[in-house]
């Protein structure tokens, strides 16, 4: 039986390209999604052997949508492909169950493959990226202890863990540069993680994202 796929992206270019890639190698695309919200109703509707899902979505990110099914469907093979070579985002998707993590760089045969390999059950992370990610991805930290944050804290958390700069928070948030910059080393100090990644990670096991 053909791998039953949906393919989720914003832009139209991208899932009409990756459409023929996967049909021309005989690959059945059941659907298309255009943000979090399409890709989380199509999933459970279509229910396909594989979601091929972007980070960055209009409405619910790509991460939330991942995270949204996995509770609905813990059985359900997610793939991403994002344009970020981004250390917290793809923790965070290891964190949140994802089969892999391609960059939009991959090749029409390493995309095929990806499908392909996901499908039939294999996990896409390396021995590598396991333990690089691992220390962050698999940590139990402290999820029962609450943590004062502050809401603007809260809010700086928030887009961190979407895997945005400070720079990036910044002009989001509407505050100067330093000013993120000392939240986000409040935010490590409380939390009681050494580094961003992990601080996004928690952020994901406590459901603040």
């Amino acid at each position: 039986m053909a791998i039953r796929v949906l393919v989720a992206d914003n832009h139209e270019v991208v899932r009409t390209g990756l459409r023929s890639i996967l049909v021309a190698a005989g690959i059945d695309v059941v659907g298309e999604a255009r943000n979090g919200d399409e890709t989380v109703a199509l999933s459970l509707q279509l229910n396909p052997d594989i979601v091929l899902l972007d980070v960055r979505m209009p409405g619910n990110d790509g991460l939330n949508a991942l995270g949204r099914i996995k509770l609905e469907r813990p059985n359900m093979q997610l793939l991403v492909l994002s344009t970020y070579d981004n250390p917290t985002i793809i923790a965070r998707s290891l964190a949140l169950g994802a089969s892999g993590y391609l960059i939009k760089t991959a090749s029409s045969d390493e995309v095929v493959d990806a499908v392909r390999r996901t499908a039939a059950g294999e996990s896409l992370w390396s021995p590598d990226e396991v333990r690089k990610l691992g220390t962050h991805a698999t940590m139990r930290l402290t999820d029962d202890v609450e943590v004062p944050l502050t809401k603007r804290e809260s809010e700086v958390l928030g887009q961190l863990a979407l895997g945005l700069t400070n720079k990036e928070i910044a002009k989001v948030l509407g505050i100067s540069y330093e000013t993120v910059k000392e939240h986000v080393q409040h935010i490590l100090r409380k939390v009681g993680v050494s580094d961003r990644t992990q601080a996004a990670v928690w952020a994901v096991r406590k459901g603040l994202v």
